[in-house]
């Protein structure tokens, strides 16, 4: 589970996050949306701790990520929004360094890594050098990297931009995979279609606040309306929180 209690974060006289707080639970997809400069990424990047906030925390299994941000990265399994292969590696030998990065074990890490090898597809290119990859095949690999330590906690930022449609498709049953093993999967997408088929709760926010915190139904119930797409469009424009 990750827990955000009022983080705040400013660059200069710009406050990028202005107190965010919201809950990601165990078994659950949340979506974590916003229009462009709402707060997104830099939320995200206080919550895998490549960014410090200026106030607030952000707990993961109860652990505060200010108070021991290492045992709080081995909880989390996080694909950036820059997806950082090396480029000179194979698929094979991304995830094996980051299983030693980890401190996986090495037979263990074998074994995780064919299993993500298998279930993500990767089996014609994982001997390639990552150079002149096609952007789902960065992605994969970048996501079996971020799972080879078997996470509970999973951030995806923009998990299936780029993708085709039917890497799409897979990527997104990947996701509901996750859920059903009780992983806590937090991630962030502009595709309304795809929020409303996966998500249990969705985030919102709009410079730098939570406006609102439901599951999609209730977003739309409270908006009035049926489409999710639009629903979104009037809590953005109004200005008005409909945190719960």
């Amino acid at each position: 589970m990750i827990q955000v209690e009022n983080l705040r974060k400013a660059f200069g006289e710009v406050r990028a996050v202005d107190g965010v707080s919201f809950t990601a639970r165990d078994g659950e997809i949340t979506g974590l949306l916003g229009p462009n400069g709402a707060g997104k990424t830099t939320t995200l990047r206080m919550l895998y701790t490549l960014m410090q906030p200026n106030s607030g925390r952000v707990l993961v299994d109860g652990i505060d990520s200010g108070v021991d941000p290492l045992a709080v990265r081995k909880r989390l399994g996080v694909l950036p929004d820059a997806r950082g292969l090396y480029k000179h590696l194979t698929a094979r030998e991304n995830i094996d360094y980051f299983a030693r990065l980890q401190g996986v074990p090495s037979a263990e890490g074998a074994r995780r890594r064919e299993a993500l090898i298998e279930v993500l597809e990767m089996g014609d290119f994982a001997d390639r050098h990552a150079e002149g990859f096609s952007q789902g095949q960065r992605v994969k690999t970048a996501i079996a990297r971020a799972l080879i330590h078997d996470p509970k906690n999973v951030i995806l930022d923009e998990p299936t931009n780029g993708l085709d449609v039917m890497a799409t498709r897979r990527m997104r049953q990947f996701m509901r995979d996750l859920r059903a093993e009780g992983r806590c999967v937090l991630f962030s997408s502009h595709i309304m279609q795809e929020v409303a088929q996966l998500c249990d709760r969705i985030v919102v926010i709009a410079k730098g606040r939570v406006v609102a915190d439901e599951s999609p139904e209730a977003l739309r119930l409270s908006t009035g309306e049926s489409n999710l797409e639009e629903a979104f469009v009037k809590i953005i424009g109004s200005g008005e929180g409909l945190a719960a």
